[in-house]
């Protein structure tokens, strides 16, 4: 793994399969989930999930009153 980063709180390091690791410093475990995420976000290593947009009923609506 290569250090793509490093702090005084924790390391990041990049795999060979394109994913990353986040280390603490302080406990020397790895980090996973929400956290890691978050750490990725902030280093710009990672881009936020999109949002998707909600789908209008407002046509299946007006196709159901055409039926009756």
């Amino acid at each position: 793994m290569k250090v793509v980063k490093k702090t005084d709180e924790y390391v990041i390091f990049a795999k060979r399969n394109q994913r990353h690791a986040v280390k603490s410093i302080a406990s020397g475990k790895l980090i996973n989930g929400d956290d890691k995420a978050k750490i990725l976000l902030e280093a710009g290593l990672i881009q936020p999930p999109k949002v998707k947009q909600p789908v209008a009923e407002a046509p299946a609506e007006e196709a159901a009153e055409a039926a009756e």
